[in-house]
């Protein structure tokens, strides 16, 4: 069962006597931030995809060891997810050097999208595990609303191989993830009628069960400011549209981690 940890008193006060001391190394800052609003594994995996899961098992060590964390309870039975509702996980800021790091992988970002109309969070998917499994046996979620663009992408999916599951609103995609098992990837519109792609993203990474699920962001908006959003909640790449059928089949086999 996947730990859950949560800030001890030596670990808040070191925590807000950062500015102060400067003497807490920024891998310690990152996860003593996190563990503010989250203490589940998983979700802290989700948020730091960029670092091998074996250099945060050994920083949560290093940070037990030290007192600064101590390990707490199993989370009791997660409620329903929804999509619907415009709660918001909270998130603690971002140190200054991931804010930085951030806005220099959105700059890269835009204009990769602009050229190439895709672009993959490499440092994030390079700790992804690679998959086990054949395209053929590979489950893809397609979240979009647009009829055509449902029935484009379900087709190229089929043509590239993939199993294709197909949901056209946030309602839909809360009852699948509840009813059904966790798909390989999601393929998620950032635009839905009855939700935000973006909040569902977010949600999506604070929950346990769905915090390293790979995604990748559909949209026709690429702005900065879009771009990172999306970035700083862990998607792990973006399609803008319109797009290919190679080009669909490149960037999910490329998340995947499928042989070329």
């Amino acid at each position: 069962m996947a730990k859950v940890y949560h800030l001890t008193d030596a670990g808040k006060a070191a925590l807000s006597a950062k500015d102060e001391t400067g003497n807490l190394p920024l891998e310690y800052r990152r996860l003593l931030g996190l563990l503010q609003v989250e203490g589940h594994v998983n979700v802290l995996r989700g948020r730091l995809r960029r670092f091998p899961d074996r250099l945060i098992e050994e920083w949560l060590k290093e940070l037990e060891e030290l007192k600064l964390i101590a390990p707490g309870k199993p989370q009791a039975k997660l409620a329903d997810i929804t999509f619907t509702d415009s709660r918001q996980p909270p998130l603690p800021p971002l140190p200054d050097e991931d804010s930085k790091r951030l806005a220099r992988t959105t700059v890269i970002a835009g204009a990769t999208l602009l050229r190439q109309g895709s672009f993959l969070a490499v440092d994030r998917v390079a700790n992804l595990p690679p998959s086990k499994k054949s395209p053929a046996q590979t489950v893809i979620l397609l979240v979009e609303d647009d009829p055509d663009q449902l029935a484009l992408g379900e087709l190229r999916l089929t043509m590239a191989g993939y199993q294709v599951r197909s949901v056209d609103r946030a309602k839909g995609l809360s009852r699948f993830l509840r009813e059904e098992p966790r798909p390989d990837l999601l393929l998620l519109d950032v635009m839905l009628p009855d939700g935000d792609g973006f909040d569902i993203l977010g949600k999506l990474r604070a929950r346990p069960e769905f915090a390293t699920l790979p995604i990748v962001l559909l949209t026709v908006k690429a702005e900065l400011a879009n771009i990172r959003k999306g970035l700083a909640l862990g998607a792990d790449g973006y399609i803008t549209k319109p797009y290919s059928k190679n080009q669909l089949a490149e960037v999910i086999g490329r998340v995947l981690r499928h042989p070329a």
